[in-house]
C-alpha cells in the first residue's frame, strides 16, 4: 500500500486549526457560509503508535502554522480577523503559574521576613511565579493507512495574540481528510510534575479561554486536508507512519 493514499495524517493534522472557511473549493465555500476566509495549513503531526496496514487505536500530536505557507497570508471577510498563527494538540506548552513552597521558620523569623515563629509549621506558605509544563488533551484515532477516524481538541494562538480552541473529528480515506469541528468555550491542560521545580507545588490544570472574537464560540469549521511521510521509508508495509507533514486549506464560519 503507498502510503501516500493514507488518511493517516489528516486526523493527525488536527482540527487544530481548521480554522478560516470559505477555501477555493466548492466544500469548503459551502460552509462558510456569509462570514468566512481561507488559511493554509502547513505542519507536522506524530503518531504513536506508528499507522500500518493493519487498523489499530493510535494517539498522535500536531503542530502548524497558518498563513504562512505559498498561498500566502489568511483572507477573511471578517473585519478585524487575524492573518496568521499558530496551531497544536497534544503537545506540552510552557506557562508562568504561581508556584508555592511551605514556609521556613529560621532564628525566630519565618522566610516572609515579618512573621515571628517558633517552628516552621508557623509559617505561611511562600507563593512566587514560575514556568512549567502543562499538557495539552492528546487527540486519539482508530484506524489504518487506508482509513481512519480520530477526535480532539487543537488551539489556535492568532497573531493577535488571542486564541480559538477547536473541538474536531476527522473522517479519512486514502489520502484525503474532512475535519468537522466546532469553537469550543476553552482547553484544560494537565500539569507535567516532573515540570515543577523541588519542593514547590503548582496548579493541577491549566485552562486556556477561546477569546478570538472574530471566531466566537459555536462557530464551525471544516478542513481539506493531505499529508506525506516525512521520511520515503515509512511506506505503511514495512515501516509504519510515525510522523507526516500536513498540508491543506482550513476554514471557519457560520451561515448565518
Amino acid at each position: 500500500m503507498d502510503v501516500r493514499r493514507s488518511s493517516i495524517v489528516l486526523g493527525a493534522a488536527l482540527g487544530a486549526a481548521m480554522l478560516w472557511v470559505a477555501g477555493p473549493g466548492a466544500l469548503l465555500a459551502g460552509a462558510a457560509g456569509p462570514g468566512g476566509g481561507e488559511c493554509q495549513l502547513q505542519g507536522v503531526a506524530n503518531l504513536s503508535p506508528p499507522l500500518s496496514s493493519a487498523s489499530g487505536s493510535f494517539a498522535y500530536n500536531f503542530t502548524g502554522t497558518l498563513g504562512t505557507g505559498p498561498m500566502g497570508s489568511c483572507q477573511s471577510n471578517v473585519a478585524g480577523a487575524p492573518t496568521t498563527g499558530t496551531v497544536s494538540a497534544g503537545i506540552q506548552l510552557s506557562e508562568t503559574v504561581p508556584l508555592t513552597r511551605p514556609g521556613v521558620c529560621t532564628n525566630g523569623r519565618c522566610d516572609d521576613g515579618v512573621t515571628a515563629c517558633v517552628n516552621s509549621s508557623q509559617c505561611p506558605a511562600v507563593v512566587t511565579s514560575g514556568t512549567v509544563l502543562y499538557q495539552e488533551p492528546i487527540p486519539q484515532g482508530s484506524g489504518s493507512c487506508g482509513s481512519s477516524t480520530t477526535a480532539g481538541e487543537s488551539l489556535v494562538t492568532w497573531g493577535d495574540g488571542k486564541h480559538s480552541v477547536i473541538d474536531y473529528d476527522t473522517t479519512g480515506a486514502l489520502a484525503a481528510v474532512v475535519l468537522q469541528g466546532t469553537v469550543g468555550v476553552s482547553m484544560t491542560l494537565t500539569l507535567v510534575a516532573s515540570s515543577v521545580p523541588a519542593g514547590f507545588t503548582a496548579p493541577p490544570t491549566y485552562v486556556i479561554n477561546t477569546d478570538e472574537p472574530a471566531f466566537p464560540v459555536g462557530e464551525g469549521s471544516l478542513a481539506l486536508l493531505t499529508f506525506s511521510p516525512t521520511t520515503q521509508d515509512q511506506n505503511c508495509v514495512t515501516v509504519g507512519v510515525s510522523s507526516a507533514n500536513i498540508d491543506g486549506v482550513v476554514g471557519i464560519g457560520s451561515g448565518t
